[in-house]
């Protein structure tokens, strides 16, 4: 008796003796499975479950994937609005960390055991761990938009926390320390620590600051550009919308400020606020040596310059700065990183309400102690007013 025909798709068997089964895409293409069977059933099976699965999540095209990440990667970057440093940044880390083992993949094979192991591979290095959860987060990225571009159906990064980086506890300076440093570095800089600290501004944004963004007479400072150094210095707008902002700044930094325009800024409204010994643009790479022998002389170890702005957020926090009012001092959109500061605030509260526990104890022990010597009196009086009525 013949075989019952099939509704969907059809069975062979090959020379081998094993059964290829075959459906029609949408695409009108013949698609075989990605494998052979033992035997008709498990091939008619297969092809039941295909067809189930495409009237569920609807037809995908098995071949869409065959792409190699190295190649989509580099299709990728130039489609997105990235900053040179960013660009710059991500092609670091394709070709240190993600190329090396993934380039030569097709994306569709890509699977999650292959990401956690390279994960783990990174891990063990001895150097380079910092930036694995940044190369982590860039293939995510990557992937993701794979995944809206439908060659693949999920993305194979999904392990919890591999994006997270494991910071390390940065110092924060006491104002005392902050001054001893600006003492100690060289006077054209003395003023860059002290905006940088009590400013919140970053070293781009600084590198970047002009005259006619720093008002001291409003006690305000503007920060509208950037300058990066990629090689050469590229000046540009700060990355997001937040990050230009306008910031108050206290009285105290005020007088310093208005002498070094004075002395060291380039002339003219557009002229750099920071310069370097020969007038010409702020490299990290020329100050750092200062940095470094100010941070020798008065005896700080491990402070790097970007601590100065951790320093500043701590202190804002602790004077009673508002969640949003931290996210526009600092330039950033997300509340993420200014609850770290508000979460040190609290360590600060704790403090004060431990103290204010403290003197409201002694005050207590204080008021028993002169109702103890009261009532002893009273006693006393008592006993006196007894003998007198016998």
């Amino acid at each position: 008796m013949a075989s019952k025909k099939r509704r969907f798709g059809r069975v062979r068997k090959l020379p081998s003796g094993r059964f290829q089964a075959r459906y029609p895409g949408p695409d009108g293409v013949d698609h075989p499975a990605p494998f052979t069977f033992a035997t008709k059933k498990e091939a008619d099976r297969w092809l039941t479950l295909k067809e189930a699965e495409i009237t569920r999540d609807g037809w995908w095209d098995p071949h869409a994937g065959e792409v190699l990440f190295r190649d989509y990667a580099e299709e990728w970057m130039p489609q997105r609005d990235l900053s040179e440093k960013t660009t710059r940044t991500y092609e670091d880390l394709l070709r240190l960390h993600l190329n090396p083992t993934f380039g030569g993949m097709m994306i569709k094979d890509i699977t999650e055991a292959d990401v956690r192991k390279w994960r783990a591979a990174r891990l063990r290095r001895k150097t380079g761990k910092g930036q694995v959860p940044k190369a982590y987060r860039l293939m995510r990225a990557i992937l993701n938009t794979a995944v809206s571009d439908r060659l693949i159906r999920e993305n194979p990064c999904r392990i919890k926390g591999a994006d997270k980086e494991d910071s390390e506890e940065r110092p924060v300076l006491s104002v005392a320390e902050v001054f001893k440093v600006a003492d100690a570095i060289k006077p054209r800089y003395r003023a860059l620590v002290l905006l940088a600290t009590f400013g919140h501004l970053r070293w781009g944004e600084l590198a970047g600051l002009r005259r006619r963004y720093l008002d001291l007479e409003r006690r305000t400072v503007s920060v509208q550009w950037t300058v990066v150094d990629v090689g050469q210095l590229v000046e540009g707008k700060p990355k997001s919308r937040a990050g230009r902002r306008s910031v108050p700044l206290p009285e105290l930094i005020i007088d310093e400020l208005r002498r070094h325009l004075d002395e060291y800024a380039a002339p003219g409204p557009n002229g750099y606020v920071f310069v370097g010994v020969k007038g010409n643009p702020l490299r990290r790479s020329n100050f750092t040596p200062y940095w470094a022998k100010a941070c020798e002389a008065v005896g700080l170890v491990g402070v790097h310059f970007h601590d100065l702005r951790h320093t500043g957020n701590t202190y804002a926090a602790e004077a009673g700065a508002s969640l949003r009012e931290l996210m526009n001092r600092m330039g950033h959109s997300s509340s993420r990183a200014a609850m770290v500061y508000l979460h040190a605030r609290d360590e600060h509260a704790r403090e004060v309400a431990d103290r204010l526990g403290e003197r409201a104890g002694e005050e207590l022990k204080k008021g028993q102690k002169e109702g103890e010597q009261t009532e002893e009196g009273d006693g006393a009086a008592d006993d006196g007013d007894s003998a007198s009525g016998t």
